[in-house]
């Protein structure tokens, strides 16, 4: 979620103002007339943990959230077989318009991705190239410029686009609801039920599989914060393995448009990768 998950739960820009400066009615602006700076809410990313968050990019700005290097290995897999993967993803980026005031689109890009694979029973193998690309519309319901919760509505598609193996060559989908909400004591949580209808790994069928996330975040002082998360993917093809990881990140507000992270993100179950070490930048113009 945001640089710090508990600040962006906060949104204070309404709240905050003076009684004979009010906030106006944002509805009116749009892509084609942006939101006046002056009335920006604070920026809010859907990294670096894998909550998505309830808050759009404000109407007539743009957004760029990425991964400078992420890496990636795989040990401990459900087959036992001594398969060792290493991953490395250069530049994956999120690209946000927003299109009205509750409303934003995104495109989900992954430019370069190296995949090393080691295998006791057939060696080395390995695999370089575009990624797919996910297109993505955030539709926030309320809380978007200020209140305790905010909630969202996010479906998605999924394009193959992919080089040399790297995806399934299928069109896939699904929708995304996420949560925000203030605590006390200057923490905020965030939660994320997801649905995705994903291509079976045997056959030319589709199955559901369903996501559930929990953060945890908290200012550490100054503009840097920190956050603590769960992470459970649960699919319903027959064979598969439960994914658990548990993720833990700090975020750093450079100004209030330009946010850098880093963190890791740590398998529990053998389904998940080992770690997953990252660091990223958010930038929004």
């Amino acid at each position: 979620m945001n640089q710090t998950l508990a600040s962006a739960l906060l949104v204070t820009t309404a709240t905050a103002a003076f009684a004979a400066d009010p906030l106006p009615d944002k509805a009116q602006y749009t892509l084609f007339n942006p939101t006046p700076p002056q009335w920006l809410r604070e920026m809010s990313t859907d990294r670096p943990d894998k909550t998505e968050s309830p808050y759009t990019v404000d109407a007539g700005h743009f957004q760029i959230e990425m991964d400078l290097v992420n890496y990636s290995y795989d040990k401990h897999n459900p087959a036992r077989d001594g398969t060792i993967v290493r991953t490395w993803s250069i530049a994956p980026m999120n690209l946000k318009v927003g299109l009205l005031n509750n409303l934003d689109v995104q495109f989900v890009l992954e430019p370069h991705t190296y995949v090393h694979t080691s295998d006791p029973a057939t060696g080395v193998s390995k695999q370089r190239g575009f990624g797919d690309i996910t297109t993505r519309v955030k539709w926030n319901l309320w809380g978007d410029d200020g209140g305790a919760t905010a909630f969202a509505l996010m479906p998605y598609i999924k394009l193959p686009t992919s080089q040399d193996q790297l995806g399934n060559h299928s069109v896939e989908g699904g929708l995304i609801a996420p949560l925000a909400v203030e605590l006390p004591a200057g923490w905020g949580m965030g939660l994320m039920t997801q649905l995705d209808v994903v291509r079976d790994t045997t056959s030319s069928g589709y199955h559901p599989e369903f996501v559930n996330t929990v953060t945890f975040g908290h200012d550490l002082g100054g503009d840097l914060g920190g956050y603590v998360e769960f992470f459970s993917s649960v699919s319903t093809e027959r064979g598969s393995s439960w994914v658990g990881t548990v993720d833990l990140g700090l975020t750093y507000a450079l100004t209030k448009n330009i946010q850098l992270d880093a963190g890791i993100n740590l398998g529990v179950t053998r389904a998940a990768d080992d770690w997953n070490p990252f660091v990223g930048i958010s930038w929004r113009f």
